[in-house]
């Protein structure tokens, strides 16, 4: 079973950091490209960062240079780190694949979704 994961939500301060987890499991991440996605109460879900088959990286310009996406395909996890956050970027986070070469920050890109990991910035 096609099953992504993802964890490392919850509350941080203004200025905090987090890093959230994309576990996948019913398949090997090595051949799909990912994507982190975020949607925020009253807000169309909105790309955030993706990652390439081949570890080429894509940033949207509200996390660019805040935000780190990253893989590791011997654990089979991909990572987005997330630093110098703000209330902004308060939503509910998640990840999905396509078992390509291309990645893109499009929701109807991929095929597969995680349920969402929480994450909350506030003081």
């Amino acid at each position: 079973q096609v099953q992504l994961v993802e964890s490392g939500g919850g509350l941080v301060q203004p200025g905090g950091s987090l890093r959230l987890s994309c576990a996948a499991s019913g398949f090997t991440l090595d051949y799909y490209a990912i994507g982190w996605f975020r949607q925020a109460p009253g807000k169309e879900r909105e790309g955030v960062s993706c990652i390439s088959k081949i570890g080429s990286t894509y940033y949207s310009d509200s996390v660019k240079g805040r935000f780190t996406i990253s893989r590791d395909n011997a654990k089979n996890t991909v990572y987005l780190q997330m630093n110098s956050l703000k209330p902004e970027d308060t939503a509910v986070y998640y990840c999905a694949a396509r078992k390509t070469t291309i990645a893109t920050m499009t929701e109807k890109w991929y095929d597969y979704w995680g349920q969402g990991t929480q994450v909350t910035v506030s003081s």
